[in-house]
């Protein structure tokens, strides 16, 4: 049974709530986008997902490996086991991103993502889309994918099918009840089902990519558009800390929850943060640019880089026009400047 009645809300946590959810409301009425500003905002965002979520669980693949991987999907070869993680997770992310209204949180639902998650790794092929039948336990990894060491011990298999039940039947009765604030039941949710760890292998992703859907389905539109897990990613201590912290109480008497809504209520609110801050930008750059440099800096966001080359086929002017173009934009913090030689090409900041 879910204890979710010795839940206590702190004011940092009714703070954190209130600034989300006035984020919420400002995002339904923006409308100062257009749609193709949405949709290159939204790609950066996905590639950022997929790059963070993926090297949080030991892949080693930079965004910008992400990226020129994703150009290359319709092949459906990969070779590497970090390139066939960074397909299924890119898949599902669209699925989410495109039918969210059509995926109520059912098990039949979670293990179809999890298949669907997998769906490219040979290793993971006899265990997709089932719940364990071994134990298992969460490990961290360092920046390099070394593991850590284990954080927490998780449900045993046997305990997993009905755990699972009784998890997702707690979330829809609390949900219709509207006995909890939605962020509080979707980071409830979240915390246990990471401490059943109910699959063989891609829990950690399969947790984001559920987080990414009930945030959705709980009317937060624009949890697309801005990456939580490179959020989670660059606090990975303080993650694996408060899940530690909370998991180690859940199936006691008095659950502490605070450890873990608190970390989880603060990287909402620093997702927010960041999204606020580039639409704020983008209404910079669309009232200030020069025409030609609105062009470079349009593209670097559609596609997630730039090169010389590409600027010249795209504009049509010459080198030195361009030079110039990127060298200010470089200097007004909108461009980063990559490599060098013919190598060189231009990121977003």
């Amino acid at each position: 049974m879910i204890r979710s009645d010795s839940l206590h809300i702190s004011l940092e946590i009714l703070g954190l709530i209130s600034g989300i959810d006035e984020f919420k409301g400002a995002w339904r009425a923006l409308g100062v986008l257009a749609p193709d500003r949405l949709l290159a905002l939204r790609r950066v965002a996905t590639i950022e997902s997929i790059g963070s979520s993926t090297r949080i669980e030991g892949s080693r693949l930079s965004d910008q490996e992400v990226e020129r991987l994703l150009s290359t999907l319709q092949i459906k070869s990969f070779t590497t086991r970090d390139e066939q993680e960074v397909a299924g997770y890119a898949e599902v992310m669209e699925l989410v991103f495109s039918s969210w209204q059509d995926i109520p949180l059912t098990e039949n639902h979670i293990r179809q993502l999890h298949r669907d998650l997998l769906i490219h790794s040979d290793k993971d092929a006899w265990h997709r889309g089932g719940y364990k039948t071994s134990t298992n336990s969460v490990a961290a990894f360092d920046e390099t994918g070394k593991p850590l060491g284990v954080v927490f011990e998780t449900a045993t298999p046997f305990d997993t099918p009905s755990l699972m039940t009784e998890l997702v039947t707690w979330f829809n009765e609390e949900r219709d009840a509207n006995r909890l604030h939605p962020l509080l039941l979707i980071g409830i949710w979240i915390v246990v089902f990471l401490e059943i760890h109910p699959f063989q292998d891609g829990n950690g992703r399969l947790s984001r990519v559920l987080t990414t859907l009930l945030l959705l389905r709980a009317g937060y539109a624009y949890a697309p558009y801005s990456s939580l897990e490179s959020v989670i990613e660059q606090s990975k201590e303080t993650y694996y800390l408060a899940l530690r912290q909370t998991q180690g109480t859940i199936r006691s008497a008095a659950p502490n929850w605070q450890p873990w809504l608190v970390f989880f209520l603060r990287a909402l609110a620093e997702q927010v943060r960041r999204l606020n801050r580039k639409i704020e930008r983008e209404k910079l750059v669309l009232a200030t640019l020069p025409a030609l440099a609105l062009q470079i800096v349009e593209f670097a966001r559609e596609h997630g880089r730039i090169t010389m080359g590409e600027a010249i086929r795209l504009t049509g002017s010459n080198r030195n026009t361009l030079k110039q173009h990127f060298r200010t934009l470089v200097e007004q913090g909108h461009l980063v400047k990559q490599g060098g030689g013919r190598g060189t090409w231009y990121g977003l900041r």
